[in-house]
């Protein structure tokens, strides 16, 4: 019997990387998956690895920059599952390694348009099924106080979830919805591919790490997922947990 038997969560960009390691987390814990993502086919190949867990999964293509794919999405999921009890705000595009002074428009509309925005927009639609002891859990990181260089849209974006947290924790604690946050560090198909054409990124990384290593989307970022889905985490809100390995310090 699962901590989550019976919860219905859509996880954002639930199909790769770190959204696919929660999805598969909340699903161990017998949670039913609803997967939005730009990719359908990625998204399809995580729902019927929700299935073989033997719980229930839809998975739909979603641009989470519109938010009329988004209003679509949590309709379905509704009309499917009857509810939504978590909601994961995960998914998010940037362009990094660039120049403050070289962003163009697209860029800082990239990552606003699907960070913030595409937050606000899943928060507001899944409100209503929400209220009565529903969970948000939002996707910031450790790069907002690091500062890092090239990463200025990334950051305003990762930052600005941080205060919408923050916000809605304050709004609707009193309507049972408790709201918080993750900063991760964790091998993503995207991580991947920039450590690959930065190799030696990695090892100024881990040098600043008290725990050396990369964590894992499904036992390190997902599990902590789990914990603020499930019933052990009643009584916390508008809180970051830090899963970067100690890279960054949030007191």
């Amino acid at each position: 019997m699962g901590t989550l038997d019976g919860k219905v969560a859509i996880v954002t960009g639930g199909g790769r990387g770190i959204g696919r390691g929660i999805a598969l987390a909340l699903a161990r814990e017998g949670a039913r998956l609803a997967l939005p993502d730009l990719n359908e086919e990625n998204a399809a190949d995580v729902a019927e690895e929700v299935r073989a867990l033997g719980v229930k999964a839809l998975s739909a293509a979603c641009d989470v920059r519109s938010s009329r794919d988004v209003d679509a999405f949590v309709a379905r999921t509704v009309e499917t599952f009857g509810t939504v009890d978590v909601l994961v705000n995960n998914a998010m595009a940037a362009d990094i390694r660039v120049p403050l002074a070289d962003i163009d428009d697209e860029s800082i509309a990239l990552a606003l348009s699907s960070g913030p925005a595409a937050t606000l927009y899943f928060m507001r639609a899944c409100y209503p099924h929400l209220v009565g002891g529903g969970r948000v859990i939002n996707l910031r990181s450790g790069s907002e106080l690091q500062g890092l260089n090239g990463y200025a849209t990334y950051i305003a974006a990762k930052a600005a979830v941080g205060g919408i947290t923050r916000a809605a924790a304050r709004e609707w604690g009193r309507q049972g919805i408790t709201v918080n946050a993750i900063c991760p560090f964790a091998l993503s198909e995207a991580a991947q591919a920039d450590f690959a054409a930065h190799p030696r990124a990695l090892d100024a990384i881990y040098d600043g790490l008290s725990i050396p290593r990369i964590g894992d989307p499904e036992s390190d970022i997902g599990r902590a997922a789990v914990y603020l889905a499930g019933p052990d985490s009643t009584y916390m809100t508008g809180c970051t947990l830090m899963l970067d390995g100690g890279g960054s310090f949030l007191g």
